[in-house]
């Protein structure tokens, strides 16, 4: 079954898209991306840069480091192969409208990634992106695409996700509604359509 989406072909597990700090660090848009890639409807990828940001944020928002080293620790054991490698080499010949954003397209280029999911789409300009055969997507417009693509699989990933809610327990309204707070409206919209 495959989406043709913005000129972007996704088909499963070979599509391979490099997640963005700021669709890594909230923790609902996160488990949700995470469970996707969990029940294989696309492979997710980051760097070593992307977590180094990532932690960053989260000791900015008073998160202990205690928690930070468990929260990094579980997403490299979930995807062990999602850590992108030497790619540092391409980071200072990239130019951006925003320096400290190399680093991402970086990642992708490294490992021929067909998209980058991230919120920061301005900092990543179409004509720059082309060039590489990457394109760019909100995490919201990504995972409608992924819903698009196996509404069936995608339902099931989220029901599986609403059951491990644990503190505190959350039924599927209650998920949803994090989703929407965090600017997921076309996702949750999507998910609770086919409740």
């Amino acid at each position: 079954m495959l989406t043709k989406n913005q000129g972007c072909m996704i088909h499963s597990v070979r599509f391979t898209v490099v997640l963005d700090t700021n669709v890594i660090y909230p923790v609902i848009t996160r488990d949700l991306l995470f469970w996707f890639a969990h029940y294989e409807m696309y492979t997710p990828k980051w760097s070593k840069h992307i977590f180094d940001e990532w932690k960053d944020v989260m000791l900015r928002r008073g998160i202990s480091s205690e928690e930070i080293e468990k929260r990094v620790q579980r997403a490299a054991m979930a995807f062990p192969d999602a850590l992108v490698k030497q790619y540092e080499s391409l980071i200072e010949v990239l130019n951006l409208p925003d320096e400290k954003d190399r680093h991402v397209l970086a990642a992708a280029i490294k490992i021929n990634a067909d998209l980058i999911v991230s919120n920061n789409i301005k900092d990543f300009p179409e004509n720059i992106l082309n060039r590489f055969g990457i394109k760019i997507k909100t995490a919201d417009a990504f995972l409608t695409d992924l819903i698009d693509l196996d509404g069936e699989t995608a339902i099931e990933a989220f029901k599986e996700m609403v059951l491990n809610k644990k503190n505190p327990d959350l039924d599927e309204y209650a998920v949803l509604k994090q989703l929407r707070k965090n600017g997921l409206k076309d996702t949750a919209a999507y998910l609770h359509s086919l409740l």
